[in-house]
Parts: structure tokens; C-alpha cells; sequence
């Protein structure tokens, strides 16, 4: 993981990208983990807990892939997690120094519109 986490500890940031990636297939290459823990940091305290609670009730089921998280599928802490993996790739956020390819370019979204976005990060506190 490229950059320094505020939020989460070692073990929760590798439990929380075995569960991205399981989610949303492809989606390490940008380090969703990076763009969750700067999320957290507009968070307050409770809801940054709220997420390493939803993490920690999934850190079982996260090595075991998509079979393993069928069960919680309708569980508020999977909803929550989910949420963000989808935010964390489809935003089209890419970590300093993670590989890529950001998701626009990976699903091939051109839309001359998105095209002209300059995606500026630095509110999140993450630079690049």
C-alpha cells in the first residue's frame, strides 16, 4: 500500500483489500484501501468506527472470496464495506504510486465530459 494510513491499522487494511478486490474484481490496482482510510478522516469518530466494526465482522470470511462472503451479503456491515469499494474504484481514484489502470480507463469510459475532469484528491488529504 502506497502512502501512510491514518485509520487503519495493518491487519484491518489487508482484511479490507481482500474484500475490495473480492467486491469489485480488478480493483486492487488502484489501492482502494488508500481512498477509504483518507474517507475516514471526514468521518466522524463513531462512523470511522462504524467501518473497522463492518471490517473486523467480515475479517473471517474476507480469505474465503465470494462463497465466503454469501452469508453476509445482506448484513449491514457487507452493505457498508461494499459501498465504499465501489466508491474507492469507480470514483475513479487511483493511489500515488499504485499501478492502475484507474477504472475510467479500465471500462473504457470516454465520455468527453469525464475526460475533462482534473481529479484532484488533496481533500482527502491524499496527493497526486
Amino acid at each position: 500500500m502506497t502512502g501512510h494510513l491514518r485509520h487503519l491499522d495493518t491487519d484491518r487494511a489487508a482484511t479490507l483489500a481482500a474484500l475490495c478486490e473480492t467486491i469489485v474484481p480488478g480493483s486492487a490496482c488502484v489501492e482502494p484501501v488508500v481512498y477509504v482510510d483518507a474517507l475516514m478522516s471526514a468521518m466522524s469518530e463513531p462512523e470511522r468506527e462504524a467501518v473497522k466494526q463492518s471490517i473486523d465482522a467480515l475479517a473471517e470470511a474476507a480469505p474465503g472470496g465470494a462463497d465466503a462472503l454469501r452469508e453476509h451479503a445482506f448484513t449491514p456491515a457487507f452493505l457498508q464495506v461494499r459501498a465504499l469499494a465501489i466508491e474507492a474504484y469507480y470514483s475513479d481514484f487511483k493511489a500515488p504510486g499504485a499501478p492502475g489502470p484507474s477504472a475510467y480507463h479500465e471500462i473504457d469510459f470516454y465520455s468527453p465530459l469525464a475526460m475533462r475532469i482534473d481529479k484532484d484528491w488533496s481533500y482527502l488529504g491524499v496527493g497526486g
